[in-house]
Order: C-alpha cells, then structure tokens, then sequence
C-alpha cells in the first residue's frame, strides 16, 4: 500500500495527528512500551492515566465515556474504546487479559495467548482481533491469523478459526437454550487503518497488507 494512501486511511479512521506520524514513521523499529495516548478519562488501577505510563500484569485499564486508549505491552499493541475496562492478570496460564466490558482491538506477536471474555476462553497465536464484550454476549471478529474460541456455556462447541481479513466474525452468547453459542456476524466499529497503525506501532505490518482496506 502505498504511503499517500495508508494516510488517507488513518486520517479517515479518525486518528490522533502525532499517532500517524509515528505509525507512518517507524517502520519497523518498534515505539517503547506503554501508553501512546491517553484521550478523555482513562484510569490504570484507578488511577488517572498518562501517556508513557506502563501497563504491567496486575494492571486494570479502564476508559470513560467519549474517552479511548492505545498502549503497547512487549510486542503487543490495543486500542480500547470509551466505556472499557480490561485486566491484566498477574498469572498469564490463567489469561493473558480479560475484556471485562467493553470494545477492544488488539495485534498481538509471536506465541499463544489466552483472553477471557464473560462468554468464551479464546485462545490467539500471533494474530489480530476485536471484541466487544458484554453480559449476555460478545462480539469477535478475528481479523487475520487463528484462534480457538471455547464458550463458556458449551464447551464441546470449541471452534478453530482461520482468518485471513475478517473472515468469520461471530456473536458468542451466554444462553445455555441456544442450540449453537456462536453465530455469524458482520464486521463492525473498527477497521484496517486502525489495525495498521497498531502493527506500525510494535514495528510490523498487518496481515492483509498491499491489499484493500476495509
């Protein structure tokens, strides 16, 4: 893709100005770890947040309304949206990061990874997704890579995806009555550009590079 038009699509996704430049600027040299923006009220253990900062196992990051986050952890970067809290457990077999409510996006690197949401244990290896977690239900699109998606209302139902650009995004609900806990759905609140900025951030480029942003 080339560099004029990966910038119209950060530019179109609503990204802070200084974000781009650096996503534009680092290529593969990778930004240190921490969080890169703070917009609105967002809070790391309660507390309120500042850019730099580091989010460490233990940590809970949680953002009000009208309000987002990206931080980088290791070779991992998340963009968290207003209204979302997500942990970071201390002991990574138990999970590497809960989604207790909220909408995350999230590249992640090389190695397997456990996330917990209220409906499912879903296991990543080296990939890219976004979910939207609620009580009843959770929102997942896998954008590129693989995942095991176990639910937790019916295990037996455990599902391997393969994705190469948002390929199978599901629904994963919490309704033991429902003959299957994870149905179709479409691609929703986040996109490409967003994704781009995230991998540019830990030094690498998305999956579905050179190919059409969605």
């Amino acid at each position: 893709m080339e560099r004029r038009t990966l910038l119209r699509a950060l530019v179109a996704a609503g990204l802070a100005p200084q974000l781009i430049r650096v996503a534009l600027a680092k290529g593969n040299n990778p930004v240190p770890a921490g969080l890169h923006k703070v917009e609105g009220k967002v809070t790391l253990n309660g507390s309120p947040a500042r850019e730099g900062q580091l989010v460490k196992p233990g940590d809970t990051v949680k953002t009000g309304a009208n309000s987002s986050a990206i931080y980088v952890i290791g070779q991992d970067a998340f963009l968290q949206r207003a209204d979302s809290e997500v942990h970071f457990p201390i002991e990574s077999l138990e999970a590497f990061l809960r989604v207790l409510n909220g909408k995350l996006l999230s590249v992640f690197g090389r190695g397997q990874k456990k996330l917990q949401v209220s409906t499912a244990t879903i296991g990543i290896r080296g990939t890219a997704c976004y979910i939207e977690a609620e009580a009843s239900k959770t929102y997942f699109c896998l954008c590129y890579g693989e995942a095991e998606v176990v639910p937790s209302v019916a295990p037996a139902q455990r599902e391997i995806i393969h994705t190469e650009h948002h390929d199978h995004p599901i629904y994963i609900h919490n309704d033991p009555k429902m003959a299957t806990s994870m149905v179709p759905a479409a691609v929703i609140n986040h996109n490409d550009a967003e994704l781009t900025l995230l991998e540019n951030l830990v030094g690498r480029r998305p999956a579905f590079y050179g190919k059409d942003y969605k």
